[in-house]
């Protein structure tokens, strides 16, 4: 009997050593996957990258929400970090439909020629169409950036333009009397090509 209750013993120490170097094992591999975590958002290639998902994959309407999901992957990012970051990134916020925000990123497209063709006029980025009915076009652009392209007509074409009407992601554009579709679209090419 008193063999067992030694066995025992040494058994129960085992099985202490054992869970011991169970949770030793556990806590160096969480500590060393926090260090890995934390290299990889200092670098700043990366950490540009997993925010550039974030925008492109989800609905973000402030930096608190970013923060928020990177601190859910386990990426702790300061503020001000981000803040630069959007920046560098040129991020902008838009306005959606049910009067909320969203961030958006810059869509990264060859500038536009002054060959004056459709296709040229809308690899830019900002504007998605440009579509005639008779001599006045319409231009549809992303959401939030009509007034200002509106705006850059009306001020840099004056020659062309008698004006425009813009809303958020549409504007109208009405040509001077005797000015062709063929000017106009010369004339959007060239104020777009100045942005550049």
């Amino acid at each position: 009997m008193y063999k067992k209750q030694i066995n025992r013993e040494i058994l129960n120490k085992y099985q202490i050593i054992l869970i011991k170097s169970i949770v030793i094992c556990k806590i160096r591999c969480t500590f060393v996957e926090n260090i890995n975590n934390y290299a990889f958002m200092k670098n700043k290639r990366n950490r540009l990258q997993i925010i550039s998902e974030i925008l492109r994959t989800t609905v973000v309407g402030s930096q608190e929400e970013i923060l928020k999901i990177l601190s859910e992957r386990q990426c702790e990012v300061t503020q001000a970090t981000l803040s630069r970051d959007l920046k560098l990134l040129k991020v902008a916020k838009t306005p959606l439909s049910n009067g909320a925000y969203k961030y958006i990123l810059p869509s990264y497209n060859k500038p536009l020629l002054n060959s004056g063709s459709l296709n040229t006029l809308i690899a830019h980025g900002a504007v998605l169409s440009l579509e005639f009915s008779g001599q006045l076009a319409v231009v549809k652009t992303k959401p939030g950036y009509a007034s200002a392209i509106a705006w850059d007509i009306d001020n840099k074409a004056t020659d062309n333009v008698l004006g425009t009407i813009a809303g958020d992601d549409t504007i109208l554009v009405i040509p001077r009397e005797g000015v062709t579709r063929e000017d106009i679209l010369e004339m959007m090419n060239i104020t777009f090509s100045e942005k550049e």
